[in-house]
């Protein structure tokens, strides 16, 4: 039957070719961003299940930031006490050397002049530990909060209450001497007590670094494993991608010469009527 009113042949060829043409487009759009969600009507369903995947992820990463900023608040101390640590072992050996006969007054007039010059030292480190402008050392005691997950809840967050006071004061080394051998022998024990006291707080502090490290290793886990999932839904396959538009590149020719074909027909109708 031949028409001339309505090319139905036509018709359908331009819808074929329209088709062909928005999922050609489609995939060079994927293949430009990476993506498989150019628009939301691609697949609503798949788009909000990786958007939330993807929540995840960047919450993750925060609390990652988090976590390794309480890691270095931790170090910061630490350090600190490290070093205070070796001037303690240095002001024993001093004290040691002191008490024996074997050195004169003049001799433990030098030794003395290195001992007070490091309980001072001791003491400036102990009230310049800062994270920026917080204390660490001196004494100030504050509970700190370390938000280390991505949701609400006592499980999500590490509590640390920091009251170390490693002072000379507060170790009674304020005032301790070493240019006579009574008093050399008598600092011996403030010295150790203090040992003890800084080791402590050491040890306090090693504990929350340890588990600083381990929430890191798990965060940097989660970040992997959900980044993983995110990219399978949400990624372009790139090969699959690439077909589909050299698919759709040799499709549309054909329908291109196709819907020429049709239109011709009109040509053969008016020929007829000729």
């Amino acid at each position: 039957m031949l028409r001339i009113s309505t090319n139905v042949a036509s018709l359908a060829a331009q819808r074929a070719f329209h088709q062909t043409e928005r999922q050609t487009d489609r995939a060079l759009r994927e293949l430009a961003t990476g993506t498989r969600f150019t628009s939301p009507g691609g697949d609503p369903a798949g788009m909000a299940i990786s958007e939330g995947l993807n929540a995840q992820v960047r919450g993750y990463q925060a609390a990652l930031k988090n976590t390794e900023n309480a890691s270095s608040f931790v170090a910061i101390a630490e350090g600190a006490l490290a070093e205070q640590n070796n001037i303690i072992i240095r002001l024993r050996e001093l004290a040691v050397q002191a008490a024996s006969d074997t050195l004169s007054d003049t001799e433990r007039g030098y030794l003395n002049v290195e001992f007070t010059q490091l309980v001072e030292e001791f003491d400036r480190i102990a009230h310049s530990t800062r994270y920026g402008s917080q204390p660490l050392l001196d004494g100030s005691t504050r509970e700190y909060e370390f938000q280390v997950g991505v949701n609400k809840g006592d499980e999500n967050v590490i509590t640390y209450t920091n009251d170390t006071d490693t002072t000379a004061r507060n170790l009674d080394l304020k005032g301790l001497a070493v240019d006579d051998k009574g008093d050399a022998r008598d600092a011996l024990e403030d010295i150790d007590s203090a040992l003890q006291q800084v080791n402590a707080a050491r040890a306090k502090l090693g504990a929350v670094q340890s588990r600083m490290d381990t929430t890191v290793s798990h965060l940097q886990t989660q970040v992997e494993n959900i980044s993983g999932a995110y990219s399978k839904m949400s990624d372009v396959d790139v090969p699959e991608a690439v077909s589909k538009v050299r698919r759709g590149q040799i499709l549309a020719q054909y329908q291109a010469v196709a819907l020429r074909a049709a239109n011709d027909q009109i040509e053969n109708s008016l020929r007829l009527i000729a």
